[in-house]
């Protein structure tokens, strides 16, 4: 609440003294109300994720719906821009209906709020360093540029990016974050191990798919989700696609060691080195190649973050590891590209081309895996039998 409301008083004086975007600045005041009302953390801490996933779900699929049945053309824009901002909040907000659950009173007198401002800073300054440095990118695009349509080619490219990476590991490292921070007060190490281990192989396993996957679909993928006028959105995702396995790296380790074993500020430093880092290339990089120049200083900010990450990692995780997890997964991502260009040059309309694609793609990065043995097949067969293992008991009972 305090970190919130001192963003707020700064976004307050942004506003004041803005006057192009005031209104889109007023509408967008509930995303951080919503940041301010989150609690998504609780949950997860508890690892009681129901209470999380279905909310969410049922007001972005809302969301979906009123964009389709009220967003008509661009002088929509305030009203697409509340809805977005609205319907987040809404699913927050749901949250807190479930709270009486779990919660007991405590007198007033007996709270010491104060006590934990130290590490809610800890949180609270490399985010702030994450938040500056994604804005960065587009800050100076628009700055050194001048254009408006650099800006937008690289924040629609940026916003598939970020759907990308929620399907990658997003999600996984939420889940098992509060299971390693259990297993940290359990001092099992060997486990923690195997599971950031195991959560790596997942990574890649996936990862190595979208990222060929992406550059194979792009072309087509572009245009039809787009529409005309976005062609340079597809150079951007082919350059910004390394980003998948680069972040989920990080993410992983950021998520799964880093928090649970209490290294935060540590891995704060990372963080706010790879601003710098992403300041300095964005500078040197965008004056001579615009949004393109945008996606390397990131590629190298990100790439320095989790070169730190790995290396200060205490024997958690290893680039021996990384090699013997990613060889195979690369070797099946070319060959899958491979059979995508080809299926590409087929004489078919779009959206069954883009269907073929997709199924040609899938199917051979996971027979190539399955040819060379590659133990994330079989990480993954294992928890789909166990699913189903788990649901026929349930059923039987």
């Amino acid at each position: 609440m305090f970190t919130s409301l001192a963003c707020l008083a700064v976004w307050g004086i942004l506003i004041a003294f803005s006057n192009r975007y005031r209104i889109f600045y007023l509408i967008l005041t509930l995303n951080i109300v919503n940041t301010m009302m989150d609690i998504s953390w609780f949950y997860a801490g508890l690892e009681q994720f129901k209470y999380t996933i279905f909310q969410n779900s049922i007001f972005k699929i809302l969301g979906a719906v009123l964009l389709f049945v009220f967003i008509k053309n661009p002088s929509d824009l305030k009203l697409y821009v509340f809805i977005m901002s609205l319907t987040s909040l809404l699913g927050t907000m749901t949250m807190w209906l479930y709270l009486p659950k779990f919660l007991k009173k405590v007198p007033f007198k007996n709270l010491r709020i104060f006590s934990h401002l130290k590490e809610t800073f800890i949180y609270f300054i490399p985010t702030i360093a994450t938040s500056i440095y994604t804005v960065l990118d587009k800050t100076l695009i628009g700055l050194i540029t001048h254009s408006t349509n650099e800006n937008g080619y690289y924040e629609q490219a940026t916003k598939i990016m970020n759907m990308i990476k929620a399907l990658t590991f997003a999600s996984l490292n939420t889940v098992l974050g509060p299971r390693i921070s259990y297993l940290f007060a359990e001092e099992k190490y060997d486990e923690i191990r195997t599971r950031i281990n195991q959560s790596i192989n997942y990574i890649f396993f996936l990862g190595f798919g979208m990222m060929f996957g992406l550059i194979g679909i792009a072309d087509l993928f572009v245009p039809l989700f787009f529409g005309k006028g976005y062609d340079k959105v597809i150079p951007l995702l082919k350059i910004m696609s390394p980003l998948i396995l680069i972040i989920g790296i990080s993410n992983c380790l950021g998520s799964q060691y880093y928090n649970p074993a209490g290294l935060r500020a540590k891995s704060a430093k990372f963080i706010i080195t790879g601003s710098f880092v992403n300041l300095i290339f964005n500078l040197i990089f965008i004056p001579r190649l615009w949004s393109y120049g945008a996606c390397i200083g990131t590629i190298i900010a990100e790439s320095v973050i989790t070169f730190l990450y790995v290396f200060f990692s205490n024997g958690y995780f290893s680039f021996k590891g990384i090699a013997k997890l990613a060889w195979k997964k690369l070797i099946a991502g070319v060959v899958m590209l491979g059979v995508m260009v080809f299926a590409s040059r087929l004489a078919l309309d779009r959206i069954p081309l883009i269907i073929l694609e997709f199924l040609a793609g899938s199917i051979t990065y996971i027979v190539v895996l399955i040819i060379l043995r590659d133990n994330s097949i079989q990480f993954v067969f294992d928890r789909i039998k166990g699913i189903i293992q788990k649901k026929v008991k349930k059923e039987a009972s």
